[in-house]
């Protein structure tokens, strides 16, 4: 927190679905933000959207670019001084209902450079920041996914980065100790987001069949993201799960 008590967070992927829905309840629990994507007009309609839009800072940034990160970094150093969340939120799925043998380099590549290596790029850059602040410390909140425990058909770049997502996560935690830095982990089942639309019409299941799913509200996910956000940093969220109630994932359906 600033000298004026404003706690200041950065959201990544921020321009829809979940992270649109986390940086407009940050903001209307008061915090101030900065919004990255990778285009600049969706970060300005959240911005616009805020309750109080001067207090969000839209930053265009490809989180699997190490200088569009130290950009957005110095851009909120020096905008407002400190950091105290950041939401490393941005991700993607990838080429959707290929097979494995079929997925390409380039396709693989692009999973890992944004869902794990801009994670990474995000976390580094944060850590710096809240090592280096006065006072000391800050959260880091890291979007896993119900894939981080469990895989879809089809779905082996997207798998594998949320596994790594954990391991990032864990690491984080105990290199943060020392630094008053936590980091915890929040896996999202079936959020109503674009990215889930085709849940709605049917998703390739386990045994073969397509079968349609169930939702939940962004909304409910960012509550449970403030809730984490929002707690002493002497108390950490270390993971959480967070789904739509009859999803299929607990039990065999």
């Amino acid at each position: 927190m600033n000298a004026t008590g404003n706690k200041i967070a950065v959201v990544t992927g921020a321009g829809s679905g979940i992270g649109r829905a986390v940086a407009l309840t940050l903001a209307g629990a008061g915090w101030s933000l900065a919004v990255a994507g990778r285009r600049a007009e969706p970060l300005e309609a959240v911005a616009a959207a805020a309750p109080d839009p001067a207090r969000v800072l839209p930053v265009r940034a490809d989180v699997s670019d190490p200088d569009d990160v130290t950009a957005l970094f110095a851009a909120v150093r020096d905008r407002y001084g400190r950091l105290d969340l950041l939401f490393n939120n941005a991700g993607t799925f990838g080429p959707a209902g290929v097979p494995l043998e079929d997925i390409g380099y380039e396709a693989w590549k692009q999973v890992v450079d944004v869902n794990l290596t801009g994670s990474f790029l995000c976390a580094q850059a944060a850590f710096r920041m809240m090592k280096e602040q006065d006072p000391q410390g800050g959260r880091i909140i890291n979007n896993g996914s119900i894939s981080a425990h469990v895989p879809r058909p089809n779905s082996v770049a997207y798998t594998a980065t949320k596994h790594a997502m954990t391991g990032l996560t864990k690491s984080l935690s105990l290199d943060g100790r020392r630094y008053r830095i936590a980091c915890g982990q929040i896996d999202i089942g079936n959020a109503a987001t674009e990215m889930t639309e085709r849940m709605q019409t049917g998703i390739l299941q386990a045994n073969g069949q397509l079968a349609v799913e169930p939702v939940m509200d962004a909304a409910d996910v960012a509550r449970t993201v403030l809730h984490m956000a929002e707690l002493p940093l002497e108390a950490n969220v270390q993971f959480a799960t967070v789904m739509a109630t009859t999803m299929p994932y607990i039990g065999r359906g």
